[in-house]
């Protein structure tokens, strides 16, 4: 079982910044690809960014690429999403996900990852 807490949303103007963070526990942070998600009212859940095993893989959704940055750092069992030059349209809540099943090296693009956190909302005023 792992654990996907994520931290870091808020209230930002149109063309700031925001970091969010996902901490995780249970099991070897090491051994699962992650990804960040965003879910924004009334829209389906979609993939923003994601990041194989060792961290040297990394895929961004085209609305994203050039402005947000995935990364993590697996001796602290922690995920962040840079996030720059924010657009209104970016608002949503942002999840972080686990995918165990993905082969070392690889990117998982779509929703089937294994484990989820609750997510954090973020807001971006005009």
């Amino acid at each position: 079982q792992v654990q996907l807490v994520e931290s870091g949303g808020g209230l930002v103007q149109a063309g700031g910044s925001l970091r969010l963070s996902c901490a995780a526990s249970g099991r070897t942070f090491s051994n699962y690809a992650m990804g960040w998600f965003r879910q924004a009212a009334g829209k389906e859940r979609e993939f923003v960014a994601g990041i194989s095993r060792s961290g040297l893989s990394t895929h961004y959704a085209d609305a994203v690429k050039g402005r947000f940055t995935i990364s993590r750092d697996n001796a602290k069992n922690t995920l962040y999403l840079e996030m720059n030059s924010l657009k209104p349209e970016d608002a949503a809540v942002y999840l972080c996900a686990a995918d165990f099943r993905v082969n070392p090296g690889a990117v998982t693009t779509s929703p089937a990852y294994d484990y989820w956190g609750q997510g954090t909302q973020v807001t971006v005023s005009s």
